[in-house]
């Protein structure tokens, strides 16, 4: 289709469009790790149970989001787009009226499937519709107001959880869905690429998501089973037999979603390993931070939801300004310090154990989340910079999307996998602090079952009220060591990824015909 100008009629409802659509996913990824400790104690959810709702969606998500894009360029890119947005509202409106766990883990898998054909055609509508010109601005445009929607979505989330409306946190996305769909439907013209051949790789997505559900399943059984169990053995090794076939499908299909001649760039393979490390710490840190401060610490969810601003507001201060230095100077150095400063922001929160509750909070989680967010203030735009940069002009929509993939596989990893681990910590010592109390052995079996939920863990009824406080506070230190613990293994992760820039991100080795299309 012709494009228009940004400042046209035509050229603002597509941009109103797709900052509504956006910031349905935006508000959805945001929000939802601040109502977790809400929805857990609603719904009866253990901690495995958590780390599904959040994984059903990533995990479908990372597996089609590069088809949902390619669906875009060939059947129409506004069509595509306002189906995504419309199975997005379906599976949003599902899980809100969602009264068990099990159904909203399902509802949340059928949102990531509206979300991987909705979110990458909101930039994919942008960049088609808006004129050569001013497609920067444009995309400028949607990047800050995308940003805001990221700052007040764990306050909103945290208002509506302490209301006791965290369902809402689903419902909101009806309203804001529908409308966009009006606009779409009879103010933004159709949009496609008639040169696009060859067929879509199904068979690759189908094989990445069953890969990705076998592992956070395998991972997330060992608490609970053990390594060795041959269920637990018999997930792993299928999961990691259907990664190597899958890699096997791309190498061998016309038309791969996530084409591995990319990954002959050096710099291309290091932009993503390190983000793979980086996110994978990122997500885990960032999720037991919020339990840790509703769950442990005693503050509210609204409190916890401004926990992060700083965060947030470090990202819209120098996230633009570092990437224009990386435009100047490459991201060579930027990847390197960007990391490590947010690994020494998680070791600094790590460092956190109990404390005197939100008063404490400038003394206590304050410093650790302003050097994260410095951190990753300093990495965002120049990794972009780097991917971007790697490869021909004509494959930037594919490094994008494999790149923007690879954030969603790390996240689904970190869940499964920290999720494991943090249980194993939690018995660890719960079993180290009840030695020495008068307990039954059926009370002791019954507390350790308890360690499944992380900080909603329980006292059986059945123990004695005088040594029921020892048992909480046991509880207590359990959840804040495997929180410290994940945080430190955070750390490391972070520090792996600048290793990853040092050994692949060389100066001055950035050309834009390193990979090309073949």
């Amino acid at each position: 289709m012709a494009t228009v100008k940004l400042s046209s009629v035509e050229g603002r409802w597509i941009m109103v469009s797709a900052i509504l659509a956006s910031a349905m996913a935006f508000i959805d990824g945001t929000a939802l790790n601040v109502v977790l400790p809400a929805l857990q104690l609603d719904l009866h959810a253990s901690a495995m149970d958590l780390f599904w709702v959040l994984n059903a969606y990533l995990l479908v998500l990372a597996s089609l989001i590069l088809i949902g894009g390619a669906m875009g360029d060939r059947y129409g890119r506004k069509k595509v787009f306002m189906l995504g947005i419309l199975i997005f509202i379906a599976g949003s409106t599902a899980c809100g009226f969602a009264q068990h766990v099990t159904l909203l883990v399902i509802f949340r898998a059928l949102q990531g499937i509206g979300g991987a054909l909705m979110i990458p055609g909101s930039l994919s509508l942008i960049s088609s519709g808006i004129a050569e010109k001013e497609r920067g601005r444009a995309i400028g445009t949607w990047s800050a107001f995308t940003t805001i929607v990221t700052m007040g979505g764990p306050i909103l989330g945290g208002a509506l959880a302490d209301a006791g409306l965290w369902r809402y946190i689903f419902f909101i996305n009806v309203p804001i869905g529908l409308v966009t769909l009006l606009m779409l439907s009879t103010k933004v013209k159709e949009s496609a690429d008639g040169q696009v051949r060859g067929r879509l790789d199904f068979g690759g997505a189908l094989t990445i998501a069953l890969a990705l559900a076998m592992l956070t399943f395998g991972f997330l059984r060992v608490p609970v089973l053990g390594i060795v169990h041959l269920q637990t053995l018999g997930m792993l090794v299928a999961g990691f037999a259907l990664l190597i076939l899958f890699i096997r499908i791309e190498s061998r299909h016309e038309n791969p979603m996530m084409p591995l001649s990319l990954f002959r760039n050096s710099i291309f393979s290091g932009a993503n390993l390190l983000t793979f490390f980086l996110y994978a710490g990122l997500g885990a840190g960032m999720l037991f931070l919020s339990l840790n401060l509703v769950q442990v610490q005693g503050y509210s969810q609204l409190q916890s939801g401004f926990t992060f601003l700083p965060f947030t507001v470090l990202m819209v201060l120098i996230a633009r300004f570092a990437g224009k230095l990386a435009d100047k100077y490459g991201p060579r150095w930027f990847l390197i310090a960007g990391p490590a400063v947010a690994g020494l922001g998680m070791l600094l929160l790590s460092l956190v154990a109990q404390t005197a509750g939100p008063a404490a909070y400038w003394s206590t989680f304050f410093p650790g989340v302003l050097v994260l967010g410095l951190g990753m203030s300093f990495t965002v735009a120049p990794l972009t910079t780097a991917v971007m940069g790697a490869v021909h002009e004509e494959l930037s929509g594919t490094a994008s999307g494999v790149n923007n993939a690879m954030t969603r596989i790390a996240s689904v990893f970190a869940n499964a996998i920290f999720g494991a681990l943090a249980v194993l910590f939690f018995v660890g010592v719960l079993k180290k602090d009840l030695a020495n109390l008068p307990l039954t052995e059926s009370q002791r079996i019954g507390i350790i079952a308890e360690a499944k939920n992380l900080g909603d863990a329980k006292v059986p009824e059945s123990v004695n009220p005088e040594i029921r406080s020892r048992i909480i506070r046991a509880n207590k230190d359990g959840f804040i060591h495997a929180y410290q613990m994940v945080m430190r293994i955070s750390c490391i992760l972070a520090l792996t990824g600048a290793v990853m820039a040092v050994v692949f991100i060389k100066p001055r080795g950035l050309s834009k015909n390193n990979v090309k299309a073949m």
